[in-house]
């Protein structure tokens, strides 16, 4: 099938990076990216910093094919998401060229003439990718492999703590939002909540407590759902990116100093809106009364629907890629530093289809943009035919500095632990500011 290209679907920093590796190594490439222009997930945080540095943002594939250009990496500092996209992955998006097509929505993954059911001859078929754009033209492309690295960013999770759009949830549109708030002049003196205990959360916590400091009419409340037992702020010094540990430290600042009220252990049930204001309903029958405003920030969850005729093996508790599951499910993994995938891990029943970047965790909160740039670097060498690059690991990601589990909400007692004796106060944060 070399006559068909490899398709990737995104072209987010991953799915990027991907294009880039197999164009480096003479592989046809399309990237199918279903905005109208690069990284559009990336561009909705464009006002938040990142807490990886510069070095840890750019693919060396990518690097490859922007310097000739006369592009020069940056090498200090830490970007906001826009600066991101404008410095790196734009430029790498033009470098590309044709390669990248957009407004070009995957609604299926497919082999041709075979549903799911059908195995005769099926790794020698080609895939078909049927595209759909914005004014509803359908298309199919067909693929020799195909690496989707579309991300979880349009799926996040609801404030509902059973998984499920709490009660009166889904009609809060515009009192429930689910990003980080670049302005927050307009809830001055205003009854403003975060549910989450990611980062993202943290993010929107310290914006919020700055406000509250300036205007004391203005009261923010911080919900999680787990109890007293690991506390909510990071591994502080002993994580190995300071950034990271420097938005915890923000967050801890703000409850400690009063400008947030945190409350631990609230399940969102229901919300219900009365004389302009809403009351936030507890699985436990507590009651939070006056809210203005509600940031939902509870992480994210892949989108498996376009992929129900492929075959794949997912995890399931994590909807993380099966052979990478295991050593990032938060109610098991309690050290701080996780390992490098590629290739191998991420191998799929069906032949040559590879799941990448956030995506392959599934629901799991510890991804890192240096995590998905060595699983592409991996996965297009073993589509080349290049085992021992595949098998290679090019990658130590940095610790995190924290022990004990996210999925722990504190209920029981801690089943141990790999690090020795936990600090108090310390739990696991989702890395959402990289992805």
């Amino acid at each position: 099938m070399s006559e068909y290209p490899v398709v990737v679907i995104g072209a987010g920093p991953q799915g990027l990076a991907a294009a880039a590796h197999l164009v480096n190594r003479n592989l046809p490439v399309m990237v199918l990216e279903a905005g109208l222009e690069a990284a559009p997930a990336v561009r909705e945080w464009s006002h938040v910093r990142l807490f990886s540095a510069w070095p840890e943002l750019t693919d060396a594939a990518a690097r490859e094919i922007l310097e000739p250009t006369g592009w020069k990496a940056p090498t200090k500092g830490y970007p906001l998401g826009g600066e991101w996209v404008s410095e790196y992955l734009e430029p790498l998006a033009q470098a590309l060229g044709d390669v990248v097509r957009y407004d070009s929505r995957v609604t299926a993954v497919t082999r041709q003439g075979r549903d799911r059911t059908v195995s005769s001859t099926r790794s020698r078929t080609p895939f078909v990718l049927h595209v759909t754009n914005a004014d509803g033209d359908e298309s199919r492309v067909l693929a020799r492999a195909v690496i989707d690295a579309g991300g979880t960013w349009q799926t996040p999770n609801p404030a509902g703590a059973d998984g499920s759009p709490a009660l009166g949830e889904s009609a809060l549109k515009e009192r429930l939002r689910q990003d980080i708030p670049e302005s927050v002049k307009e809830y001055a003196g205003k009854h403003i909540v975060v549910v989450g205990a990611g980062h993202s959360a943290s993010h929107a916590i310290i914006r919020l407590a700055s406000l509250a400091r300036r205007d004391k009419a203005t009261k923010v409340t911080w919900l999680l759902r787990r109890k007293a037992g690991l506390g909510v702020f990071g591994g502080g010094s002993a994580d190995e990116l300071p950034e990271r540990a420097a938005l915890g430290n923000g967050a801890q600042r703000a409850v400690e100093t009063g400008a947030v009220e945190l409350i631990r252990g609230f399940r969102v049930a229901q919300f219900v809106e009365s004389e302009g204001t809403l009351a936030i309903l507890g699985e436990e029958g507590e009651r939070i009364e006056n809210v203005d405003q509600v940031f939902a920030l509870t992480g994210f969850r892949p989108d498996f629907s376009y992929l129900s005729e492929v075959r794949t093996s997912t995890d399931e508790v994590l909807q993380a890629v099966s052979g990478i599951a295991a050593e990032i499910d938060p109610n098991l993994h309690s050290c701080g530093s996780i390992g490098a995938t590629g290739a191998r891990e991420l191998v799929q029943p069906e032949t040559d289809f590879y799941i990448v970047g956030a995506k392959s965790y599934g629901r799991a909160p510890t991804f890192l943009a240096l995590t998905g740039y060595e699983q592409v670097r991996s996965v297009v060498a073993a589509l080349a035919g290049d085992s021992e690059a595949a098998a290679r690991r090019e990658l130590v990601l940095p610790d995190t500095g924290v022990c004990g589990g996210a999925g722990d909400f504190g209920d029981a007692p801690s089943t141990g632990s790999c690090c020795a004796a936990p600090a108090p106060e310390l739990i696991q944060l989702g890395a959402i500011g990289t992805r």
